[in-house]
């Protein structure tokens, strides 16, 4: 090779084809090449915050914070639900809270008895509403998702005649005494969104309650202890 620089030249090419050929091999490149799409941004569900209408925008800003979730999907999620609800007549802020509180804010969110999505929708329960939507699927499509989500409260609240009611309906607890504190915690999420949207300052946690001490209780003699008890119970 030091004698002759031409066949030099041609092994230094051949090696570095040799080492180009076996980047690609492992890295993929040419294949994320080949398939880029510069309109994959226009399949993202998401958008600028600083576009929305300030009191969206409030909204969309405090959930982030709350939920560790980016301002851009969440923005594109306020704006939908401000406009299903002008739609359907139902607070956005209702909207928002029961996403919040069914899969907070994650679009994969799936549950034990297969509640899947943004609301959490039971997809072979409601399959036909996904057909317009091309199937089953869709279900994962945020703003599908959302949707769908949306026409269901809507029928629970419409059927049970009442929002506390139409949640416990939503969270299939409408049959059953206890609903687990569903309703009183989406309740007290629309509560909070509402001071928000209203330019209220509202902390994203919930302070936490200080416990209070018990009163000491003096130790009664069994003789005594028998008394109160018989005295108690009349």
């Amino acid at each position: 090779m030091t004698a002759r620089p031409d066949l030099r030249q041609v092994a230094e090419v051949q090696l570095m084809g040799w080492l180009q050929e076996r980047q690609v091999e492992a890295t993929g490149m040419d294949t994320i090449e080949a398939v880029a799409e510069p309109e994959a941004v226009d399949r993202a569900t998401a958008s600028n915050p600083q576009d929305l209408p300030k009191q969206q925008a409030a909204v969309a800003y405090w959930l982030s914070k709350k939920y560790h979730v980016a301002a851009e999907p969440v923005s594109a999620l306020v704006a939908e639900a401000y406009e299903l609800g002008r739609r359907v007549k139902l607070d956005p802020t209702l909207i928002l809270a029961v996403m919040a509180i069914e899969s907070g804010f994650n679009p994969f969110a799936q549950s034990a008895v297969g509640a899947q999505g943004l609301m959490q929708v039971m997809t072979r329960v409601h399959t036909e509403k996904y057909d317009v939507f091309g199937g089953k699927l869709a279900a994962f499509d945020p703003l599908t998702n959302l949707r769908v989500g949306v026409k269901v409260l809507q029928e629970c609240i419409s059927r049970a005649g009442s929002v506390e009611g139409g949640l416990r309906y939503y969270v299939g607890a409408a049959n059953i005494e206890d609903d687990g504190g569903y309703a009183g915690k989406v309740m007290a999420e629309h509560g909070r969104l509402q001071q928000v949207a209203a330019g209220r300052p509202t902390p994203v946690t919930t302070p936490r309650a200080i416990p209070v001490a018990a009163p000491a209780v003096k130790p009664q003699a069994p003789a005594e202890a028998e008394k109160v008890a018989a005295l108690m119970a009349y």
